[in-house]
């Protein structure tokens, strides 16, 4: 494996840790700070509008930029984001330090993609995307929970000043572990990036990527109250369950990049199905604990078995220019976020239970079904028709020359 992988895996760990682990911090915070918990939610909406924002408007302005130089720059603003965050001493402040952290994110993961699958031969770049995403992955199975302890002991700000210290260590490992040349050599200019945008490939694969993963994540989203209001189980019992549930996360980042180097559309079809079905199992037997709890790793490990092979599928449909199309696929993943989230918001209010966030991420995800679906068709369709039109030469003589 090479090194370099590592040190975007540590990068992609403390960006995790720092999206997720403010939920856990969320009522101290807002105590510090006098504001009620709408205001204080928006620590974690504001972070998440500013992913996307950042995602395309960051990654476009950086296009002509060496990589490498490009990763650099974001791990300093990684790092001057949350030390603002831990010096904060009012609320916007704290708010700036958010939205400055965020915006490092999609661009971060989006051109970080394309390093990690410039390292590796041609047929280990998904496993070479899900190294890096296993930061990712990290952050929320063992990151959350300790930050969220540390903040409770120490104060939350200690956490912010870890997080912090973890960006530091992962610029230090960027400068000194990714290496020059292809991973780190200019990319194409703004223009041509934007031309991968006319391919109808790219708009199915960032359709699927809202859809598939805002379906877990808009049932992700409403867990707790699931599990405390339908499952049974105590809130002090939501931590140790979430772990479970980061667990299956791992899992399932390994266990899809694997096979998503072997067939990316197969995967994706296979992997969409059976959470699908998980999901809608979930809401149906969300009132028995044990058939709950394991529901709950599955709808993790087979959520996060699509993240890789949603990626590499949008490298490889603008392969000509992928660093903003990379980028977008981030994006993408925080709007399927929000738009999953609000979803199951909306049932909520509409007073459907608390298991209606899980029949709307299945519907979600049988949307994404039917894109990938059609999108792979589409795929299948033109190879065979460039293979046929490599076979078959212009006629010569009035007979077509067949060609090897």
């Amino acid at each position: 494996m090479p090194a370099g992988l590592i040190a975007l895996a540590l990068g992609g760990f403390g960006i995790g840790l720092t999206e997720f682990v403010i939920a856990g911090l969320l009522p101290e915070v807002a105590a510090d700070f006098h504001v009620d918990a709408a205001a204080a939610g928006w620590l974690i909406s504001g972070y998440a509008l500013a992913v996307a924002a950042g995602a395309i408007g960051l990654t476009a302005a950086v296009t002509r930029l060496p990589r490498k130089t490009v990763l650099l720059g974001l791990m300093v603003l990684f790092i001057l984001g949350n030390a603002i965050s831990a010096l904060a001493t009012d609320y916007p402040t704290m708010l700036t330090g958010r939205l400055v952290a965020a915006l490092c994110h999609g661009a971060f993961f989006g051109i970080g993609s394309v390093v990690a699958a410039s390292l590796v031969d041609p047929s280990r770049k998904a496993r070479a995307i899900a190294i890096m995403f296993t930061g990712l992955t990290a952050a929320n199975v063992l990151g959350v929970p300790f930050g969220t302890l540390l903040g409770q002991q120490f104060g939350w700000r200690s956490t912010f000043w870890a997080i912090t210290v973890v960006g530091v260590l992962a610029l230090v490992g960027v400068a000194v572990l990714v290496p020059g040349g292809q991973a780190s050599a200019p990319a194409s200019g703004l223009r041509t990036e934007l031309r991968a945008f006319r391919s109808g490939q790219l708009w199915l694969s960032l359709a699927a990527t809202v859809l598939g993963f805002g379906g877990m994540f808009g049932a992700f989203t409403y867990i707790a109250y699931t599990l405390t209001g339908l499952s049974g189980f105590p809130a002090s019992a939501v931590p140790w369950l979430l772990i479970l549930f980061g667990l299956g996360l791992f899992a399932g980042n390994a266990i899809g990049g694997r096979f998503a180097d072997r067939s990316i559309d197969g995967t994706l079809l296979v992997v969409l199905a059976v959470l699908t079905v998980s999901l809608a199992a979930f809401a149906l037997l969300a009132a028995q604990p044990v058939a709950a709890v394991v529901a709950l790793v599955l709808m993790g490990a087979f959520g996060f078995a699509t993240v890789p092979g949603l990626q590499l599928r949008v490298l490889r449909s603008a392969d000509a220019a992928p660093t903003l199309a990379s980028g977008a696929n981030i994006a993408a993943f925080n709007v399927g976020n929000a738009l999953g989230a609000w979803l199951g918001g909306l049932t909520i209010a509409a007073g459907l239970g608390y298991a209606s966030p899980l029949w709307v991420g299945a519907a979600m995800t049988v949307a994404a079904l039917a894109v990938v679906a059609v999108a792979a068709a589409g795929r299948a369709g033109r190879f065979r028709s460039g293979r046929q039109r490599r076979t078959l030469a212009p006629v010569s003589n009035g007979r077509p020359t067949i060609r090897g």
